[in-house]
């Protein structure tokens, strides 16, 4: 029997020989690949790009300050007197007119002070009549207690008494009279005397008395212009034009002078309070054109002015505190939102703008392509204002130098570029 050790050997040596065959197959093939990739990177890649030139134009120069709009005017309402609402004239977002009625109050309490107030005038006013007929005078005349006819016939007498007794002094002299007669005359005009001193006392203090009656008429009468102001009281009007930004009172509320019933706030025009550097106080001006623009209307520029400058610098951030009206006729903006206010300053300057899609930028850093001699030109750049769809370069692009508009995500410095 013969052995099968020959016959595996010539198996194995077979296997071998397959296995050499197809590794050097194999190597061939990857020796071509790499050799058709060799001469593909071999040749350059051109991008197609279209291009802008970089042109100069004079922008008119502004700086930016942020801050939030406020009302032109805003106010509190509160009531000058306690009661209870019993009407409501306005809602939340109403406009009303100066004087125009916000809330009601219950008045019953305040018509019946009136009413009392008004009689103690009328009492009052009886009183001082019955003390002016004492002393003989109406209401408006002067008065001379000497014109009272009880004060009046006293002076006669009185007058009568002293020239009977001047009259005796002379007779008693020449001793036509006797000395008991002159003593006589005298002690009358002595009494006569005392009687119309007496009623001229008593007149004037008729006339305290009338004084007095005059005092508590005015008095009165305060009373009552105090109980009808008060009356007035119960109807809360608006002190300006503007709208309701907040009605706070309900029907049947008890409300005092402490009690907001409702905010009223005039929104055209704006205000807003921007500060400005130290450096970029020179530039500032009452009067100066300013342009808002909010992230509710991105897309419009709102015109105002600056009305106000504070006359102090902040110490401790060195800017100026400005403020800026902003007109609001059409009410888009609302008191509360956040503005980026731009001053306008008062020369424009040229400046160097290329196409917004001309610059790509990437983790902050801007680029432009600028195009010589087919190839690309890469350059770092800091981007301006912008005009319309226009973005300016400070600086690395110069006038009228070509610049990549499109397919600059395909660029990079020194590419070659087909126009």
């Amino acid at each position: 029997m013969s052995s099968p050790k020959p016959l595996q050997l010539f198996c194995l040596a077979a296997m071998l020989s397959s296995l050499l065959l197809l590794a050097i197959s194999c190597g061939g093939s990857k020796a071509n690949v790499r050799k058709d990739e060799a001469n593909t990177s071999a040749q350059p890649m051109v991008v197609d790009v279209t291009t802008a030139p970089a042109i100069v134009r004079d922008l008119p120069r502004f700086f930016e300050a942020t801050g939030s709009l406020i009302g032109d005017e805003q106010t509190d309402v509160a009531p000058s007197v306690a009661g209870k609402v019993v009407a409501i004239g306005v809602e939340l977002g109403s406009y009303v007119k100066r004087g125009q009625m916000i809330v009601r109050l219950d008045d019953v309490d305040a018509k019946l002070r009136v009413q009392q107030a008004q009689a103690q005038v009328e009492q009052a006013k009886a009183a001082l009549r019955q003390a002016e007929e004492k002393v003989g005078i109406r209401s408006g005349q002067s008065f001379d207690p000497n014109k009272v006819p009880e004060v009046a016939n006293a002076r006669v007498a009185l007058d009568l008494a002293e020239k009977n007794l001047r009259r005796s002094e002379k007779l008693i002299e020449s001793g036509d009279i006797s000395r008991s007669m002159y003593d006589q005359q005298k002690a009358q005009r002595d009494q006569l005397k005392e009687q119309y001193e007496s009623a001229l006392s008593l007149v004037r203090q008729n006339y305290a008395a009338v004084m007095t009656a005059r005092a508590n008429v005015a008095n009165a009468e305060s009373q009552l212009g105090l109980a009808q102001r008060n009356l007035s009281y119960v109807l809360v009007y608006s002190p300006i034009d503007g709208f309701v930004a907040e009605r706070t009172a309900d029907l049947g509320e008890y409300v005092s002078p402490s009690s907001k019933v409702a905010t009223i706030v005039r929104i055209n025009p704006l205000r807003v309070r921007i500060d400005i550097p130290e450096q970029a106080i020179p530039a500032v001006n009452v009067g100066q054109s300013v342009s808002v623009t909010t992230s509710a209307w991105p897309d419009r520029n709102f015109s105002g002015r600056i009305a106000r400058i504070s006359p102090n610098v902040t110490p401790t951030s060195r800017t100026l505190t400005v403020e800026a009206e902003i007109e609001n006729g059409s009410g888009a903006l609302k008191p509360g939102q956040f503005a980026t206010v731009r001053i306008l300053e008062a020369r424009a300057q040229p400046a160097v703008l290329v196409p917004a899609r001309a610059v790509r930028t990437e983790s902050g850093v801007s680029r432009v392509f600028v195009i010589k001699n087919s190839h690309a030109e890469e350059r770092v750049v800091q981007l301006g204002q912008t005009e319309g769809d226009l973005v300016e370069i400070k600086g690395g692009v110069a006038a009228d130098e070509p610049v990549a508009t499109s397919n600059l995500e395909q660029l990079s410095n020194g590419m070659a570029v087909r126009q």
